[in-house]
C-alpha cells in the first residue's frame, strides 16, 4: 500500500519534472517501481511476429540491464487476440502488466463481442515501424504507380480481407479512382506465387518478405507506404512524393492497461527509448527483419493508435463487416 501511495504521489509531479529528467523524481521512481516481476502478455502463440518482437525486446532489456526485475513473456492465444487483450484490459490500474500491439488489437474489438476497445489501454511507446512496399512482377506492363490510373479494374492479394495490405489497397483505390479486386490467400508465399505468375497485378509486402525478389529482379518495386523513403531501400519513392494520398504502416509498440499511474508510463517510455536507440535492438530486430527504426513517445503513439483504428473501421465498414 505504501508503494502504491508513493506512485500516486509521483503521478502528481508536474509533467515538466518527468519530461525534464528531474533527478529527485527519477530517483524516487527508480526506488519504488517496478516493485516485482512484470508480465508481458502476447495474445498469440509462440513464434509469431508479436512473440518474436516481445522476446527480442525482453532480451535487449536484459542485456542492457535496464530493469531491476524480470519481464515474464506470457503467450495467451485464442479468439484472434481477444483472450490475451481481454485479460490485459481487465487488469485496470496494473502497471506491472504490458502487452504488444498487433493488427488484432484493432480488428478484433471492431468485429464486436469483446469487452474492450483500443481505448481500454494506455499507450506507452512505439519502438519500430513495419513499412510496406508495392511491387509488381518484373514482367508486368505496369512500370509505375501512375500507370494504374486508367487501368479500370486491377487485382491484388493479401492474407485475408482485413489486413494492412488490404488497407493500403483500399487507399490506393480511392487515390487512383480505380476498382481493386482483393483476393484472399493463406500466406504471403501464395501471394508472391500468384504475383510472379501474373494472376494478380500488384501486391504489398513488408521489406523482409520481398527484398530478396527486389534484388534478384523478379519483382519491380513501385513505392513505399512510409512518409519518407526507407533507409534500407532509398531508391524506392514514397506514394506521397509521387502525388498519391497513400501512407500507412504498422507501428510496433507496447500498451498497458487503462488507469495506470502516469509515472509508470513515463518509466516505460524512457526505458523503451533506450531499447529503440540501442545497437542491440538494431542488430537483433531492425536489421534482422528489415523494419524501420522509430521511437514514438506515449502521446504520439496514442494518436497513431487512434488513426489506425479509424482506418480499419472504415475498411471493415466498407466490406460489410461492421454494421452502422
Amino acid at each position: 500500500m505504501e508503494k502504491r501511495n508513493t506512485l500516486k504521489k509521483l503521478a502528481a509531479i508536474p509533467a515538466l519534472g518527468l519530461a525534464g529528467g528531474s533527478l529527485l523524481s527519477n530517483a524516487a521512481l527508480a526506488q519504488n517501481y517496478p516493485s516485482k516481476n512484470l508480465t508481458m502478455i502476447v495474445p498469440f502463440g509462440a513464434g509469431g511476429g508479436s512473440d518474436v518482437m516481445a522476446r527480442t525486446m525482453n532480451n535487449v532489456i536484459t542485456e542492457l540491464k535496464l530493469l531491476p526485475v524480470k519481464v515474464l513473456v506470457e503467450n495467451q492465444p485464442g479468439a484472434q487476440g481477444a483472450k490475451g487483450y481481454g485479460n490485459v484490459a481487465a487488469r485496470k490500474g496494473d502497471d506491472h502488466t504490458i502487452a504488444t500491439v498487433s493488427v488484432s488489437f484493432f480488428t478484433t474489438p471492431l468485429r464486436g463481442g469483446t469487452s474492450f476497445t483500443y481505448k481500454s489501454f494506455t499507450p506507452v511507446a512505439g519502438i519500430a515501424i513495419s513499412p510496406y512496399i508495392m511491387v509488381v512482377s518484373a514482367k508486368s506492363k505496369y512500370k509505375s504507380v501512375a500507370d494504374f490510373k486508367n487501368a479500370g479494374t486491377v487485382s491484388t492479394g493479401s492474407t485475408g480481407a482485413v489486413s494492412d495490405p488490404a488497407i493500403l489497397s483500399n487507399m490506393l483505390k480511392k487515390s487512383l479512382n480505380i476498382t481493386v479486386r482483393n483476393v484472399p490467400f493463406d500466406g504471403e508465399g501464395e501471394v508472391m506465387t500468384e504475383l510472379l505468375g501474373g494472376r494478380i497485378d500488384f501486391a504489398f509486402f513488408n521489406p523482409g518478405e520481398v527484398i530478396g525478389q527486389i534484388k534478384s529482379g523478379a519483382v519491380r518495386a513501385l513505392a513505399v507506404s512510409t512518409g519518407k523513403r526507407l533507409s534500407s531501400l532509398k531508391d524506392i519513392p514514397t506514394f506521397k512524393e509521387l502525388g498519391f494520398d497513400v501512407e500507412h504502416t504498422m507501428v510496433r509498440g507496447v500498451v498497458m492497461p487503462d488507469g495506470v499511474p502516469a509515472a509508470s508510463v513515463a518509466y516505460w517510455e524512457s526505458l523503451l527509448r533506450k531499447v529503440a536507440e540501442s545497437d542491440n535492438w538494431r542488430k537483433q530486430y531492425i536489421d534482422r527483419f528489415n523494419e524501420e527504426p522509430s521511437f514514438l513517445p506515449a502521446k504520439e503513439f496514442g494518436t497513431v493508435i487512434a488513426q489506425t483504428s479509424a482506418r480499419y473501421e472504415a475498411l471493415m465498414t466498407e466490406l460489410g463487416m461492421i454494421k452502422k
